[in-house]
């Protein structure tokens, strides 16, 4: 009874208010303007529900409105924004196989929330986790030779400026990245939503800026460190036996071991060329390129995907060069390693010095006085 009654008084209200109206038309009508008796007009079109009536009895359902940006969103339209795609409000609708009506848009949104987003961010804390399991039930490696008070010079200045160039930007590019791919959901509920999304657009615009640097101090670190990154004979057999980590002696090695020769070509040259290359994309930092939507779209999925297996590659190379070994950091530091540590690590690097075959210093610069001393890289 109350609907059938608030359904009269709403036509009665709606007949009341177009009294007037009509009658100030009529009274405007040109003589002759009445059609002739017997006389039926045609009927006008009655749109399903208009947005304004559907935004009455749904707030917040604005179905009606996108649905027809999408039907006329293949017609390109109006717009002052560069770029070629500038009228284009919404990406064509295609059918893809396998899977129901949608757009490129929502593919890529698709995919980001339900595989990028999810086996990335499991894959980079299950890396963590096991690295700190390791560390829990193994500890640093090393330390079991005592020093002998005999240096030599295992990074010089340049390779050690290439590599923290490097490992600055790199580490600036992972944490902004995994903050705005995660920080929904570890950090807004902690923060609140107006300061996480100061501090995303403030990672946001450092993650632009630091990504060229990263890209020039790739290329160097890549030239600088080639030459002993090279295959060698014994690699396969320290892959074969994981470099002696499970057991009590490292497999001897040259200068870099099959690991770090491993990280080098899959982690910096592969992937950080993946990285980078699709990183300068997005920023519409290479010439001749139109940057449609949906290139900037695969391009946003290969550079997530590459950079969250960069990440987790290089959580196992910032343990070994940290707390997973034992003088490891202090020889990237001073650029100088005790000949103890190099036997314990990289027993055929330390012959060949040894023989002659590689210089125990390749920079001009004087050793510094504290390293002459017994102890003094451990």
């Amino acid at each position: 009874m109350h609907a059938l009654f608030r359904t009269l008084l709403a036509s009665a209200l709606a007949l009341l208010a177009a009294g007037p109206l009509q009658a100030q038309a009529d009274a405007t009508k040109p003589e002759g303007a009445n059609p002739p008796a017997g006389f039926v007009a045609p009927a006008e079109p009655r749109p399903d529900e208009s947005q304004a009536q559907r935004t009455k009895s749904q707030p917040g359902n604005n179905a009606p409105f996108w649905r027809g940006v999408r039907e006329s969103g293949q017609q390109p339209g109006l717009s002052n924004l560069p770029g070629a795609e500038q009228g284009v409000l919404i990406q064509p609708f295609v059918q893809y196989p396998g899977s129901r009506l949608t757009n490129a848009g929502e593919a890529w949104r698709q995919v980001r929330n339900r595989w990028i987003i999810p086996y990335g961010g499991a894959l980079v804390l299950i890396t963590a986790l096991a690295l700190a399991i390791f560390y829990w039930r193994r500890g640093p490696m090393g330390g079991h030779i005592p020093d002998t008070g005999r240096v030599v010079e295992r990074f010089t200045p340049f390779e050690r400026s290439a590599h923290w160039a490097n490992a600055g930007a790199f580490s600036i590019l992972a944490i902004s990245g995994l903050v705005m791919a995660f920080g929904k959901f570890f950090l807004l509920p902690v923060i609140g939503a107006t300061l996480f999304g100061w501090l995303t657009y403030g990672l946001k615009n450092l993650h632009n800026f630091a990504g060229p640097v990263f890209a020039v101090s790739l290329v160097i670190v890549i030239l600088t460190f080639v030459r002993d990154n090279l295959p060698a004979a014994g690699d396969l057999k320290w892959l074969l036996r994981f470099g002696g980590l499970f057991g009590k002696e490292e497999i001897p090695s040259p200068r870099f071991n099959a690991a770090e020769k491993l990280v080098f070509w899959a982690g910096v040259f592969v992937l950080g060329g993946v990285v980078v290359g699709s990183g300068l994309y997005m920023d519409k930092l290479l010439p001749g390129m139109d940057y449609l939507r949906t290139d900037m779209q695969v391009a946003h999925m290969i550079h997530a995907s590459a950079a969250l297996l960069m990440v987790a590659m290089f959580l196992g190379h910032i343990y070994l060069g940290t707390l997973g070994t034992r003088g490891a950091l202090a020889g990237m530091r001073t650029g100088y390693v005790d000949e103890a540590w190099g036997d314990e690590h990289h027993k055929l690097w330390i012959e060949d010095i040894r023989a002659g075959r590689v210089p125990a210093q390749r920079s001009t610069e004087p050793r510094p006085a504290h390293l002459t001393t017994a102890g003094g890289t451990r």
